[in-house]
């Protein structure tokens, strides 16, 4: 039984008056919010759910071209229903829509099937407005068995797939098991995948008409990798790609959510031959900054790559990328290397491994022995087991010594470079074996090391800023795979050893490294001004420069760093001791955006340049306005800009010694530079009082006020005395952190781990009280119960783990959440805890 339909079919004709185009999104937007704020982190999880915000469904209705006088709608995983309701409203605003539209739309979840039928309702009563007459159905029902049953029904070569117009898919981001019963339907349908959100965009793809469109938003992961292969040959012979668009932020596309995650919108129209495709990228969800350009398909998938990976050109210096790379001569089998996983799985391996290399053992290679180029072993700071023993059995998880090249198999978001390559050197590590682990591959000959100029060379080759940035172009995780290595293209034998013979004991410099692969691969001794290393490069200067200047975060993104480049007339080979002010306008900023970084804004970014970008720099006084003519109208389409002298002076100091001095003076006399906050920061502070008397200010927001309370009402009642030794602000993560005071306690703090919001030392028991403030994040479930056990498990003081709320209210909602073995304390009773599991009250359990 697939579900019951919801049964609207309404006839009518136009109405005299419309209402507001936007009100059903308004009213939908209502629904979300209020469907989000119910779900529970666990909850989301076990669903894989995330609904769509409306700026991003907007966004995705209006990528359709779709004509029909009969539109058939399908919105598997619908949640409450944002995606058919944007649809709607992009059809209500058409000047031609169709005669009739009906939806379909499924949804697992009991708790949002209502929300959905208030949106069909809705959706009904828009296009009752607007002559269109509605119907729809509304099935509460697993999409993935439901769309099974449909193709079974109409024959896997019969009719099948002549369902649907169109469809617009937000699915859910989770895998299931190889043997579920979901996966065994999906191959029953000729469906090869473990990711759900594969397996909902490709059986949408079987249940269209053989004209049909697709709208998609997806984690962007399926670009490459060996496990996304065959959804990526399928959708590439059955559809022709006709739009991408990428998210520079990867926290705007779901922010109410928190999904980190690279999210990519795909439009694909089935049946239809190859042609161009639109690449367009944005800062968020809004269209008001758009950067687009146009390709030919075979760019985006070679026609030779049997894996059909997708590369995404984004801009002219992202092209010129692609194109150095592929046209590099050698493949690995060319060179005579092949690359591997490390044979080593730890935890499948403990009875071998030991804590300090003895007689009998080798050591054993983790990611955290990579330091500066080159492998450093053992590690003083690395907890874990650094050495494998030895015995007939397990000899296959070992290699003999030699030159190796090593990459990360994973990397923090927050890292500079996806690729990270070191060189495992024999004089360094002196042993006659040696093992590496799962989370690194190893670059190796036949199974043995290579020479140390090719070992050289090919590790500062990875390292390049040229690799880093192609391989970007495939991958939109954090996740290196031996796969991806093997697809890239390498320079000659005789390059890469002739770059080996430069370096020395340490590897260079980025900048060093990529100088010599322009140099000793590409022949290019002298830097070109469309250089796309140097371009990006001058990009995020650009950027760190205006995170130093303070310029508000709104100003922190691309369209701003571009348009201050523009403004002190910056190309890609430019020296910022060159730095000039020339008089531009906003229509010349952008052309020189494309001219000298690739970068092809749409027209109507025009006027989102002038407002949200340079009319700030103005405001903030590092812009002056019309220095020609102060008199010209604020309107005028000739006004000129002009880097402030004061400006251009500190920009000429950026990568010397003398940024650091020239930038504290510059904030200093500069009272310009504080116009678009006067006075915010004393008013927008939280004055706080720590328990041994000193002060402390949090700025507003966030998790802030209760963390206030935590600190001046929890700590004097519950750990009176106790040292407050970190406080996670909502604006700074490290506003306050005694690191050295952690250290004495066994902790050591991990930059990129997710530390409480708060930490507390009660040195009259010795306990280390680890507090979250629960606002926009949720309480210590078992998962963060289990991550803060893992992030402090050094402690000597025992570990005690409370969750706080502002109200019982906000307590209510995350009850179910709450892992054993913890404390809650709520700040409108602040003299109460409430301790789960009462076999002890608030003490350490282990």
């Amino acid at each position: 039984m697939i579900g019951t339909p919801l049964a609207i079919d309404i006839q009518t004709q136009p109405a005299l008056d419309s209402p507001d185009r936007d009100e059903l999104l308004t009213t939908v937007e209502s629904y979300r919010r209020e469907a989000s704020a119910k779900l529970t982190s666990d909850r989301r999880a076990a669903l894989g759910q995330f609904l769509t915000p409306r700026p991003i469904a907007s966004l995705m209705a209006q990528m359709f071209f779709v004509k029909t006088e009969k539109l058939r709608l399908l919105d598997p995983g619908a949640g409450v229903g944002s995606l058919t309701a944007a649809v709607t409203s992009a059809l209500c605003r058409r000047p031609s829509p169709p005669q009739e539209f009906h939806a379909v739309a499924y949804e697992i979840d009991s708790k949002l099937v209502g929300d959905l039928e208030r949106t069909m309702v809705e959706c009904a009563k828009a296009c009752e407005d607007h002559g269109i007459r509605f119907s729809c159905e509304v099935h509460h029902a697993d999409f993935i068995a439901a769309g099974a049953d449909l193709l079974h029904e109409q024959g896997l070569f019969g009719s099948a797939g002549a369902f649907f117009d169109a469809a617009i898919v937000n699915p859910p981001y989770m895998k299931f098991r190889a043997d579920s019963r979901l996966r065994r339907l999906l191959r029953e349908t000729g469906i090869e995948t473990s990711n759900m959100y594969t397996a909902f965009v490709w059986l949408a793809l079987k249940l269209l008409s053989p004209s049909g469109e697709l709208v998609c938003i997806t984690p962007r992961s399926f670009c490459n990798g060996p496990y996304f292969t065959p959804f990526r040959r399928f959708l590439t012979a059955t559809a022709r790609l006709r739009r991408i668009h990428i998210f520079e932020s990867r926290k705007k596309a779901f922010a109410d959510d928190d999904v980190l995650q690279e999210n990519i919108i795909m439009h694909a129209h089935k049946g239809v031959h190859q042609g161009k495709v639109v690449l367009t990228k944005s800062d968020g969800p809004s269209l008001d900054d758009v950067c687009e350009r146009e390709v030919d398909h075979c760019r985006v998938v070679r026609r030779d790559d049997h894996m059909a990976m997708l590369h995404i050109a984004l801009d002219e210096l992202d092209d010129r990328v692609t194109r150095q790379v592929t046209a590099l001569p050698a493949t690995l089998d060319d060179l005579g290397l092949s690359v591997s996983t490390g044979r080593v799985v730890d935890f499948r391996a403990t009875h071998l491994l030991r804590s300090q290399n003895e007689r009998g053992t080798v050591p054993l290679i983790y990611p955290v022995h990579f330091e500066n180029g080159f492998i450093r072993w053992p590690s003083e700071r690395f907890k874990k087991a650094q050495a494998i023993s030895v015995d007939a059995a397990h000899e296959g998880l070992l290699l003999p010594l030699g030159y190796y090249v090593l990459t990360k198999r994973f990397s923090a978001k927050e890292q500079p470079r996806r690729i990270m390559a070191a060189i495992s050197d024999p004089q360094r590590v002196p042993c006659k074996q040696i093992a590496f682990e799962n989370h690194v591959n190893y670059f190796h000959h036949g199974g043995r090391g290579l020479s140390p100029e090719l070992a050289k060379g090919l590790a500062v080759f990875l390292n390049s800023g040229l690799v880093d940035l192609y391989f970007r172009q495939f991958n939109g995780h954090t996740q290196v795979n031996a796969t991806d290595l093997r697809a890239l293209r390498y320079p000659s034998f005789e390059r890469l050893v002739g770059l080996g013979r430069d370096i020395g004991d340490t590897m260079p410099h980025e900048e060093v490294i990529d100088k010599l692969v322009r140099e000793r691969i590409f022949d290019m001794a002298r830097k070109t001004r469309r250089d796309p290393v140097l371009g990006k490069r001058v990009i995020k200067q650009a950027l760190a420069i205006l995170k130093a200047i303070g310029v508000p975060r709104a100003q922190q993104n691309e369209r701003s760093a571009l348009a201050l480049l523009g403004l002190a007339d910056m190309k890609p080979n430019s020296s910022w001791s060159d730095a000039a002010a020339p008089l531009r306008g906003i229509t010349e900023l952008m052309d020189y955006f494309r001219d000298y970084f690739g970068k092809k804004y749409a027209p109507n970014t025009r006027e989102t340049v002038r407002r949200f970008t340079v009319h700030q720099f103005v405001q903030m006084g590092i812009v002056i306005a019309n220095p020609d003519d102060p008199a010209r109208a604020v309107n005028s389409p000739d006004n000129r800009y002009q880097l402030d002298p004061a400006a251009l002076k500190l920009l000429r100091t950026f990568s010397t010694p003398e940024w650091d001095s020239a930038l504290c003076a510059y904030l200093t006399t500069s009272t310009a530079i504080r116009r678009l906050t006067p006075d915010e920061r004393p008013m927008c502070e939280i004055p706080v009082t720590l328990p041994d008397g000193t002060q402390l200010s949090l700025s507003a927001g966030g998790q802030n006020p209760l963390a206030k309370k935590v600190i001046e009402d929890f700590c004097s009642r519950f750990t009176p005395g106790g040292t407050l030794v970190y406080v996670g602000d909502a604006g700074d993560k490290w506003k306050h952190c005694d690191v050295e005071y952690l250290a004495r306690l066994g902790v050591t703090v991990d930059e990129h781990g997710k530390m409480p919001d708060l930490v507390v030392h009660y040195t009259a028991k010795n306990w280390l009280v680890l507090i979250e403030a629960v606002t926009s994040h949720g309480p210590v479930n078992l998962k963060r119960l289990n991550e803060l056990r893992s992030l402090f498990g050094g402690s000597q003081a025992g570990l005690v783990f409370v969750t706080a709320f502002m109200t019982r209210r906000e307590l209510l909602k995350y009850l179910g959440e709450i892992a054993w073995e913890t404390e809650v304390w709520v700040a409108e009773s602040p003299t109460h805890m409430i301790h789960f599991n009462g076999e002890r009250f608030l003490g350490p359990y282990q």
